[in-house]
């Protein structure tokens, strides 16, 4: 029995191609699912009291906690504010710290970044810390809360009255932690690495 082999330059027939496509979309939206699916089933309750480190981070004893889906200016960042320069960052902590008072948190949390902090959303006297963070300006969206962002946008609140430069912007040029948008297939990244301890 003989074989015909493909030539080297042969094209490949369309319907090959057609499935080609097609698998890899299925790939794909599989690995989305997973990321989603996994999101969930790593979520872990933390709650207690905390301390907070900037304007979207805490800690709780040794553990750190990130704010997931928010951006918030470092501690050292400066920004203007009708044609004057302030601490935004401190500015931004300073709001965090008033809405957790001291009341415990409860936070769920979705995965760990690369830096080994828990990525988290959490809540504090009712009150959702990482949306009221982007709402009231001081944060911004990072892979998230894109609606709050809008409505701090319109209502000129907080790093919006004025001019800034983003977050993450800032870190590249002043130094700190190189950190990915928290979207997408960051949470199953954040389970590899966890898994695998990098």
């Amino acid at each position: 029995m003989r074989f015909r082999r493909r030539q080297a330059g042969a094209r490949r027939p369309r319907w090959r191609r057609i499935l080609d496509i097609c698998v890899a979309v299925l790939l794909f939206a599989g690995a989305a699912f997973f990321a989603a699916r996994m999101e969930e089933f790593a979520a872990t309750e933390i709650s207690g009291s905390v301390r907070v480190v900037d304007g979207d981070s805490l800690a709780m004893g040794a553990r750190r906690l990130r704010l997931k889906g928010i951006d918030a200016p470092e501690l050292k960042q400066r920004c203007l504010r009708d044609g004057l320069d302030y601490g935004c960052g401190l500015e931004s902590a300073a709001h965090l710290r008033s809405l957790v008072g001291s009341t415990p948190v409860d936070c769920k949390g979705e995965g760990i970044d690369r830096y080994g902090r828990d990525l988290v959303r959490c809540r504090s006297g009712g009150i959702d810390l990482n949306a009221a963070m982007v709402r009231s300006g001081h944060a911004v969206a990072f892979g998230d809360y894109v609606l709050a962002e809008a409505e701090a946008r319109s209502a000129r609140a907080g790093l919006w009255a004025g001019e800034f430069e983003q977050p993450k912007e800032w870190r590249a040029v002043y130094g700190g932690l190189d950190e990915d948008f928290h979207a997408g297939l960051s949470t199953l990244t954040a389970f590899l690495r966890r898994l695998f301890g990098v």
